[in-house]
């Protein structure tokens, strides 16, 4: 008699997530003799949850249609809460997976906590140490890792982080990072858009901003930074995919208005984005996954963070963390449009992230564990 199935609930609610996690659904999927999979989404994230959804061709089970206009994390966290205990009764996993640092993941698992449904924990492990950057993500992924009964962690260093937290080593394993995964189905050789034809003949830059501790102050800084730079690169256009939030519109728009060599663009789908950054000369973030995706693509990335819970870019050299200040992110901008060394030197680096088949090894892992 064969092993029985284990029965999987994913569960996520932003766009960053559904990227990661997507991957991993189809490939659960694909193996149905050992998995039965549900998905479950509590629509954190709109639009774009369903631009991601649709390119990867996952139709979720359960939603729990969270999004309301002007949602505060009491919001987001009470209706998770209440909604993945419905979830959990009808659905009756093995085990849940969470994914990362969002007010979803931790109202997730603290759902699957409060009914005794083991917790597995993709990208589990990042640190900042600083409970206040990022706000509130770096809380949700160390509650999270404290309710997980089994833990996917990225990278080595990750795993030593969870390590120094007590984790039961047999329930740490290192993975690779399921984002990187995502790209084999994203990029594509015979990827058009208008938007490549606008910038072509010109060093194309990729922006994103939009972190809650950097609104107000630092995000000014930010914009003012990137416009001194380019108005003294005639050779370079650039792109900004803006965030819904209003403030960061705002900003954006006192900022960056009147340039015309940069164009702010509304949120791109996931293989629009994707394809864009492949072809991009190098990238501006405050993100975090792209922290993962640029490398994997030989695009420097410079991140506009004080901190960032993924230091092993930073240590092999495919990210720098140039901070908030406008002066800092004007000199480390120059310098990577100036000095072909310094670019290609970040280029050439080696990505830590991952070979592109995470989301095997946690399904393989899912079938070998003795933990359910």
């Amino acid at each position: 008699m064969g092993q029985a199935k284990r029965r999987v609930l994913l569960v996520f609610g932003t766009r960053p997530e559904a990227i990661k996690m997507c991957p991993l659904v189809n490939v659960l999927k694909a193996r149905e003799d050992q998995f039965e999979v549900s998905v479950c989404v509590s629509g954190q994230h709109r639009e774009m949850l369903q631009q991601v959804l649709h390119a990867f061709d996952v139709v979720p089970d359960y939603d729990l249609d969270v999004m309301t206009p002007g949602q505060t994390l009491f919001d987001i966290t009470s209706t998770v809460l209440l909604g993945m205990r419905e979830v959990i009764e009808r659905d009756q996993p093995d085990i849940i997976l969470v994914h990362g640092d969002t007010t979803t993941s931790f109202a997730a698992a603290l759902a699957a906590f409060y009914l005794q449904v083991p917790v597995g924990h993709v990208e589990a492990g990042l640190r900042t140490r600083n409970l206040r950057s990022p706000w509130p993500e770096e809380f949700n992924r160390q509650a999270v890792d404290v309710m997980a009964d089994i833990y996917f962690a990225p990278t080595g260093q990750a795993r030593e982080n969870l390590l120094a937290e007590q984790k039961p080593p047999q329930n740490v394993f290192v993975t690779g990072n399921t984002g990187i995964d995502a790209l084999a189905t994203t990029v594509r050789d015979d990827y058009a858009s208008a938007l490549l034809d606008w910038a072509r003949g010109s060093r194309l830059i990729l922006i994103t901003a939009h972190r809650r501790e950097n609104l107000g102050a630092p995000m000014h800084e930010m914009f003012r930074a990137i416009r001194r730079v380019m108005e003294e690169h005639p050779d370079t256009k650039a792109l900004y995919p803006i965030h819904m939030n209003p403030q960061v519109r705002a900003a954006a728009h006192e900022e960056l208005d009147g340039f015309d060599r940069l164009r702010i663009v509304e949120p791109q789908d996931v293989l629009d984005f994707h394809n864009l950054m492949a072809r991009s000369h190098l990238i501006l973030t405050d993100s975090g996954g792209i922290q993962e995706e640029a490398p994997s693509l030989g695009k420097p990335v410079l991140v506009m963070r004080d901190t960032t819970e993924r230091p092993e870019g930073v240590a092999a050299g495919t990210l720098k963390l140039v901070g908030t200040s406008e002066q800092g992110i004007y000199d480390a901008f120059s310098l990577l449009l100036n000095c072909e060394s310094a670019y290609e030197k970040m280029t050439h680096a080696s990505n830590p992230y991952g070979d592109g088949h995470a989301s095997e090894r946690i399904a393989d892992i899912l079938v070998a564990t003795a933990l359910l």
